[in-house]
């Protein structure tokens, strides 16, 4: 069986894919939920984000959709923040966070689209907390 590493001191990262595949999933899941959180208050990216959030969930959330968003932005800032320290964890609650997010936008309904592209995501903080697990590890591939 061959081993792969990850990353060691004796390896550059120009040398080892899995490395450089760690590193652009974790400064994505850094940056993009971080934005995104940041965004629930700015109202950049769209106009309104409570047409997003199932009646469902504003039914179970205290105060209006308007603050289930706000709360939304303080988690997904954290959960960018998590990434940014602990990758390996960061990336499980990316991951569970964007399972929500897809539960969500199915009960909505009509936003099928962008529930297939978090699904998308989901796997990508997935493999993140993969790599995360293994970095600097000799596993058997």
């Amino acid at each position: 069986m061959a081993s792969a590493t990850v990353h060691s001191s004796s390896t550059s990262i120009r040398d080892n894919p899995a490395y450089q595949a760690f590193l652009v999933l974790r400064t994505g899941f850094v940056v993009a939920p971080i934005l995104f959180g940041l965004d629930k208050f700015a109202n950049v990216l769209t106009d309104d984000w409570t047409r997003y959030l199932a009646p469902a969930f504003n039914d179970i959330i205290p105060g209006s959709a308007a603050d289930a968003m706000h709360i939304v932005g303080v988690v997904e800032i954290f959960a960018g923040l998590v990434v940014a320290v602990a990758p390996r964890y960061g990336a499980l609650l990316v991951a569970g966070w964007l399972g929500g997010i897809i539960v969500n936008l199915l009960i909505v309904g009509g936003y099928g689209d962008i529930a297939l592209r978090d699904f998308g995501l989901m796997l990508g903080a997935l493999t993140l907390a993969r790599l995360a697990g293994i970095k600097g590890r000799t596993l058997d591939a």
